[in-house]
């Protein structure tokens, strides 16, 4: 039979998210815009935390603050929201060095300092933003992020451990 001979099944929809995933995938979201923003306008305390041994600050601040903002809007668009997790989950990982730093040198970013168990004590938090991301990035249902249904298969003769062919 040619391919376009087949019967071809409907498709149907994900069942729906619950609404707590929603609402953190959306709090994600516009979190990781407005930090995104704050790169751009009011880069200083960005710039202070980047370790001394990486080259031209400023710059990496600006990428990541780009980085910051495309995975925001990124999370709220269904056909760029894996991407959009995988992605933010790599910010998560590549700031981690600044993170360390601004906890080993005692940088001061806000107009409050913050004590310094402080500064170690946030640093388990990219765990959980990392996670987070996973969670309603990567993990996320979604008709487009879904691979092909059981019957796609077994209409071009694999069987179900996808292994074997009929």
């Amino acid at each position: 039979m040619a391919p376009a001979d087949r019967p071809t099944e409907p498709i149907t929809p994900a069942p729906p998210e619950s609404r707590l995933k929603v609402a953190l995938r959306v709090l994600l979201a516009l979190a990781m815009i407005g930090v995104g923003i704050l790169h751009f306008t009011s880069p200083e305390p960005f710039v202070r935390i980047v370790p001394a041994a990486l080259p031209a600050p400023l710059a990496l601040v600006y990428v990541s603050g780009v980085a910051e903002i495309a995975g925001g809007v990124g999370l709220l668009v269904p056909r760029l929201r894996r991407a959009a997790g995988i992605g933010l989950i790599a910010l998560y990982v590549a700031v981690f060095p600044a993170n360390i730093n601004m906890a080993i040198h005692g940088i001061q970013v806000g107009d409050e300092p913050l004590p310094q168990w402080a500064l170690w004590a946030r640093l388990p938090f990219q765990i959980v933003f990392i996670a987070w991301a996973y969670w309603v990035g990567v993990r996320s249902r979604g008709i487009d992020q879904r691979g092909p249904s059981p019957s796609f298969f077994r209409s071009r003769g694999v069987s179900r451990s996808r292994t074997e062919m009929h």
